[in-house]
């Protein structure tokens, strides 16, 4: 694999416009050549050298008519056919020159887009005009490439920025904490001590929540068949005394289907989707609807909860980083704001979709669609 040391140790060599045209010009001079062999081979070698023809010479007869001879049609011909290959060398040259030209100009531009994105310009495209070639379809696949990137870089630095923010957070009330403790000895050390704890957890569960996302939107995970029903049966269990612990009902049916996926990433999903409703939900007399459907081509888990009704505005932000219900979260509250965050970056990495709606009546319809096994 090459460094960039390596690159730049690297003797020059030909560039392609020149390669192209000493090959358009090699062809023009082989054409010739071998245009010429076949005037030799099925002309000129036939004519014989010499005079071949008796002419009578009788007084008052005309005089012989002039038969010219291989050396005689020879001496005309070369001289022409040299100079006319002369004219093919200079000829496949300079047009070799400005068809190459012509034809690597596509390639120019996008050499220039890719020096431009090194340079940190992710907004510039390319826009190549014309049909729809080889270049087109490379300029057209390199725009795209640096749409998604230029998208994924400014989810990046807004994620990077918010997660520092709520990272300091706790940082800072840890910091208050310790102060005021030092300065009134009388107080309370096992309180302290336990809201010291509880802002740890917190603190542990946002870096835990941060690795498991930066996990799934690097796709480094072992892909393997996973039936999606016990993987949405295994989270009802694990989170059913919490439900009991809230009053919230948890209704589940499901079809039998595999994914291909990580079943621990695919496990967080239906974990972050059964807590987020069983979280939100009416007091005393929610309930959580789990079902798994399987079609064709996909599998969708979808979990859907009573509530509070939510605008349009507020439900298409609610997988964006640290959003929580009705408000962005802040450090006292519980949870970290990273549970359809998660869910939707382990679906894109699963290729698959994600659906928030807002129910009518209250509360939400979260659906993933992956792709099915066969």
């Amino acid at each position: 694999m090459s460094t960039p040391s390596d690159t730049g140790s690297r003797r020059p060599g030909l560039s392609v416009r020149l390669k192209l045209t000493l090959s358009y010009a090699g062809v023009i001079v082989v054409t010739g050549v071998l245009l010429l062999a076949v005037v030799w081979v099925f002309l000129l070698r036939y004519v014989p050298d010499g005079v071949w023809m008796e002419w009578p010479q009788r007084p008052g007869s005309p005089s012989a008519p002039f038969v010219p001879n291989r050396s005689d049609l020879e001496r005309a011909f070369v001289p022409r056919a040299a100079a006319m290959m002369g004219f093919l060398v200079v000829f496949g040259l300079v047009g070799g020159w400005i068809l190459a030209g012509r034809m690597l100009a596509p390639l120019t531009r996008i050499t220039e887009a890719t020096r431009t994105a090194a340079d940190g310009s992710l907004s510039h495209r390319i826009e190549l005009e014309g049909p729809g070639d080889e270049f087109r379809e490379l300029a057209d696949g390199f725009d795209d490439m640096l749409a998604k990137l230029e998208a994924q870089v400014a989810e990046q630095q807004r994620f990077a920025a918010n997660a520092s923010h709520e990272l300091r957070t706790p940082l800072a009330i840890t910091q208050t904490l310790l102060d005021v403790a030092g300065k009134d000895p009388n107080r309370d050390v096992e309180e302290l001590v336990d809201r010291l704890r509880l802002i740890n957890a917190r603190a542990i569960d946002l870096t835990e929540a941060l690795l498991v996302l930066s996990r799934a939107d690097q796709r480094s995970f072992v892909r393997e068949p996973v039936d999606l029903s016990l993987v949405a049966e295994e989270a009802v269990e694990t989170l059913l005394p919490l439900a009991e612990q809230r009053g919230v009902r948890i209704e589940t049916s499901g079809d039998q289907a595999s994914v291909t996926g990580s079943p621990a990433l695919l496990l967080q999903v239906a974990t972050n989707l059964i807590h987020n409703a069983i979280v939100h939900n009416l007091p005393e007399a929610g309930s959580v609807s789990v079902t798994v459907v399987a079609t064709e081509k996909s599998v969708v888990l979808a979990v859907a909860n009573t509530g509070e009704e939510l605008p349009r505005e507020l439900v298409a932000t609610l997988t964006e980083p640290f959003q929580r219900g009705t408000q962005r979260i802040h450090g006292d509250q519980a949870g970290v704001g990273l549970g359809l965050a998660i869910v939707k970056s382990i679906t894109r990495a699963h290729d698959g979709n994600l659906a928030v709606l807002a129910r009518p009546g209250g509360g939400l319809r979260v659906s993933v669609e992956l792709p099915r096994t066969r």
